[in-house]
């Protein structure tokens, strides 16, 4: 009786996209030059710019006197306002204290 390996093979998703020919002629001298096929290149290109991306989105970049201002804020904050107050009551109001869950309903839209 033959089994399969242990091993697991993860899931794998298609991409696919229509280019003019010059776009595609120019990934694929591209793909080339690197040693790559024309899918490892593309995936691997577009994988990298993706984790710059999202790395950009996720990191808050500040200045030594943006930092500065901003830790000053975190050790002296203002006092609540009204707004923030009122929001704090309502989710006091609203949370189920037994089971620590937020009853939470969707205010109705304004017509």
């Amino acid at each position: 009786m033959i089994t399969a390996p242990a091993t697991a093979t993860p899931e794998r998703g298609r991409i696919t996209a229509r280019v003019p020919m010059v776009v595609q002629e120019t990934l694929e001298m591209a793909a080339s030059l690197m040693g790559a096929t024309l899918n490892q290149f593309v995936v691997q290109t577009a994988l990298r710019e993706a984790e710059r991306i999202i790395e950009q989105e996720r990191v808050i970049r500040l200045s030594a006197r943006e930092a500065q201002a901003f830790l000053a804020a975190l050790d002296a904050p203002l006092p609540p306002n009204a707004a923030l107050k009122a929001a704090l009551d309502d989710y006091v109001v609203r949370r189920d204290d037994q089971t620590g869950s937020l009853d939470w309903a969707p205010r109705p839209k304004r017509v």
